[in-house]
């Protein structure tokens, strides 16, 4: 059955508003769209774990510093709508732009600490865009579960902390990265990936792990960062932004893996922007 499409706030509030007064439990799964096997086990996840499921699809653009990758993020609703038939949702909400930024919208929800370093140095803004939107959908979706996926790490973080930090009743549940057969971690950006950088896209797995092994072995990581980035740029990637050691959580930088630890990577390929990361 085809999950209702809903684009007005007031009409997913009538939906939600009968299910909480029935005791159902309610999942979101918040995406931009641009679906693949990462966020449709995410939604398989919400499936066994609530009631009812909402699946979100908004590009959200607060949450791009660069207006070029935001007009090139890929847009593909009605393709979205087909890959989530067999998961029989309870409903896709695709807010028209006014039901999230109204007009006279003057509101920022900002999270410090956690977003100063890795993706929130390199992207200003990004992560202020991710915490006012999440915040919002949190609050319309009245979900009592969120699942986001590993692979945007910090993220995850980010929203688990902006929950709980505005006491907002929802549990966010973090997923396993869904990962190509080459090991390349599945994104929307993928799809502006030619043959050739998907290629040198795969390349990037191969040497996280390779760090990542000298690493579990008790080694300073500087010396091993400064081999890695080499490796990237000699595999054919343009532009390696970060190469990472923190704590698995705080986000605190590590010299050694003496605790558990993530090893994040950013870089750049085919002019593609790709992030990674793997628990060490």
């Amino acid at each position: 059955m085809t999950a209702p499409i809903l684009r007005r706030l007031d009409d997913l509030r009538a939906l939600t508003t009968s299910w909480r007064s029935r005791g159902e439990v309610i999942g979101v799964v918040p995406t931009m769209g641009a679906l693949h096997q990462g966020h449709l086990s995410l939604v398989e996840a919400a499936k066994a774990g609530c009631d009812r499921v909402i699946v979100t699809i908004f590009v959200n653009p607060k949450q791009f510093n660069n207006p070029e990758d935001l007009a090139k993020y890929p847009r593909t609703e009605n393709e979205d709508a087909q890959k989530l038939l067999p998961f029989d949702v309870d409903a896709i909400y695709v807010p028209d732009p006014e039901e999230i930024y109204p007009q006279g919208f003057a509101t920022t929800v900002s999270v410090a600490g956690l977003t100063d370093v890795m993706e929130g140095e390199f992207r200003p803004g990004h992560f202020d865009g991710v915490a006012t939107v999440v915040a919002k959908l949190f609050l319309q979706t009245q979900a009592d579960r969120a699942f986001f996926g590993e692979k945007d790490f910090q993220q995850l973080m980010v929203v688990r902390r902006m929950a709980r930090d505005l006491d907002i009743p929802i549990q966010v549940v973090g997923c396993p990265t869904i990962r190509e057969p080459s090991g390349l971690a599945m994104s929307s950006r993928n799809l502006r990936l030619s043959p050739q950088g998907l290629q040198v896209a795969a390349q990037k797995h191969r040497i996280m792990n390779d760090l990542a092994r000298a690493l579990q072995g008790g080694a300073a990581f500087d010396p091993l960062a400064a081999s890695a980035r080499t490796a990237l740029l000699a595999a054919g990637f343009a532009q390696v932004e970060y190469i990472q050691l923190r704590c698995a959580e705080t986000l605190d930088p590590l010299s050694r893996a003496d605790k558990p630890a993530r090893l994040f990577v950013a870089a750049w390929a085919d002019g593609v922007r790709l992030i990674d990361n793997i628990p060490v």
